[in-house]
């Protein structure tokens, strides 16, 4: 049986869960006080954080879910992920519109990663 691995938890959910060499991140938001674009490069400094605290990179992440709270977003969500996503290395990924925590979270990050 493989062990389970969890960091930074609390009450309800854990920042990382690592299992079988697969990290699994919780949902990165941004401050809801910023544009689309500076929670986009919040949570994806996030992720780089995260990932890097559980052995691995942006190179390993298998797949990519993002919530925007209004698809008219999608394009300027895009070109910072575009400038963020190692070419070469882009994860499967979607990309749907759901309202989020709060009303001024406007996108919403969820990573699936292998260890490194």
């Amino acid at each position: 049986m493989s062990d389970i691995t969890r960091h930074h938890t609390g009450a309800r959910m854990s920042q990382i869960v690592s299992h079988n060499g697969t990290i699994y991140l919780a949902g990165q938001v941004g401050n809801p006080e910023d544009t689309v674009t500076e929670q986009t490069r919040t949570c994806l400094e996030k992720v780089d954080t995260l990932l890097a605290e559980a052995g691995s990179d942006k190179t390993r992440i298998l797949q990519t879910t993002i919530w925007l709270a209004d698809m008219k977003d999608f394009a300027e969500m895009n070109e910072i992920w575009d400038a963020w996503v190692p070419q070469g290395h882009t994860p499967a990924r979607a990309c749907g519109e759901a309202k989020l925590a709060t009303p001024k979270h406007l996108v919403e990050f969820i990573v699936v990663a292998a260890h490194a």
